[in-house]
């Protein structure tokens, strides 16, 4: 296992937020594109799980994301963020808090 110094872990904007919309991404198994809400501005977002999970199912859930990620473009949408989720053989299960957080809030 390598370290990471807290100086490069305070560089990580990780946040709360919600995702409001989900859409299948054409010719697309394994991702969506997502719309999360941080509470002061929504991003497009590229979701995996997509055979694992519909849609419309994930709409409304508190996640946990990486907000300053930098842009990446898949099959041809720029995802602006990244959910963070435990890997159960190749299934997401995405973070979440269990308390009624205001959009936005950091982690620390």
């Amino acid at each position: 296992m390598s370290y990471v110094s807290y100086d490069d872990f305070a560089k990580l904007d990780i946040r709360v937020a919600k995702i409001v919309s989900t859409e299948p991404i054409p010719g697309k198994t394994r991702i969506i594109k997502g719309v999360i809400d941080l509470g002061n501005e929504q991003r497009n977002v590229i979701i995996g799980g997509a055979q694992y999970y519909n849609p419309e199912d994930i709409v409304g859930k508190t996640v946990i994301v990486l907000a300053n990620l930098e842009p990446k473009t898949m099959a041809g949408v720029e995802s602006n963020a990244m959910l963070l989720a435990a890997d159960v053989d190749d299934k997401p299960f995405w973070l979440t808090v269990n308390e009624d957080i205001p959009l936005g809030s950091p982690i620390k």
